[in-house]
């Protein structure tokens, strides 16, 4: 039996060696002899399956098709990993919403919670987050201002660190004219924070409150134009500051809501 080994002659067998081992291994009269006994090896496997080499991939092992089961088990994961996260938002604002209380809940609890679940609803979406999107902000600006029977500036967040993505309008049925525009941002970590704004008219309550359900902080502010939700992971600092910011731009000229 020859010293070179295994590894060796198998790399002879696939041309894998550099010329001067090649010579070595093809001195040696046992190597040549192994080389020959692996030769007839693998001539032998082929001739026995050739004919199965031969016939048509059966459709369940299509690499294609198997590419698409993985491809829909994963997004089958993603969208039940959404929709648990989706339920438990909703249900937090139904818990706020219903949480105890000797009265009925008032219409800017309501509110509150319409603003929650929209935002549980549509941070979660990649390519439908917004209706439309922030390219098209003078048309949704007009759009919006009709539907809600006011004049609706988008606010600009960027000295927050918020980037304008778009937005939509969302059904209101609790208050008069039943509509509500929700407006999406994004920081540059990708958390998302969204405004949920209504007319003032009929609403009453509180010109502001902040909670926190979950892992969402929520600061609502009033004025006599307009009530605004603002829902997202940052601090009450943080929200309180952006309140400031689209007061300011929602109604110019009135005084902020909160004195730094």
């Amino acid at each position: 039996m020859s010293e070179i080994s295994r590894d060796t002659l198998m790399a002879y067998l696939d041309n894998e060696l550099d010329a001067a081992t090649r010579v070595k291994v093809e001195a040696d009269a046992a190597a040549m002899a192994e080389v020959a006994a692996y030769a007839r090896q693998s001539d032998a496997i082929r001739t026995l399956y050739a004919p199965v080499g031969a016939e048509p991939l059966p459709s369940h092992l299509d690499p294609h098709r198997l590419a698409l089961q993985a491809q829909r088990r994963q997004w089958r994961a993603v969208a039940q990993a959404a929709m648990i996260v989706c339920v438990l938002g909703i249900g937090i604002a139904a818990g706020w919403l219903l949480r105890p209380s000797a009265n009925a809940p008032a219409l800017y609890d309501r509110l509150i919670a319409d603003a929650v679940s929209a935002h549980t609803v549509y941070v979660a979406e990649n390519r439908h987050a917004v209706e439309v999107a922030s390219n098209d902000s003078e048309h949704l600006s007009t759009w919006l201002s009709n539907r809600l029977d006011t004049t609706l500036a988008m606010p600009d967040l960027s000295v927050q660190g918020l980037t304008f993505l778009g937005g939509r309008l969302l059904p209101a049925p609790a208050i008069p004219g039943g509509r509500a525009a929700q407006l999406m941002y994004e920081n540059a970590a990708g958390e998302r924070t969204t405004l949920y704004i209504t007319p003032a008219t009929g609403v009453g309550g509180p010109a502001y409150e902040s909670v926190r359900l979950g892992t969402d902080q929520v600061l609502y502010w009033a004025n006599t134009i307009f009530t605004c939700t603002i829902v997202g992971t940052g601090t009450p600092e943080q929200l309180q500051a952006i309140a400031n910011a689209v007061f300011a731009q929602l109604s110019p000229g009135a005084s902020p809501l909160y004195e730094s």
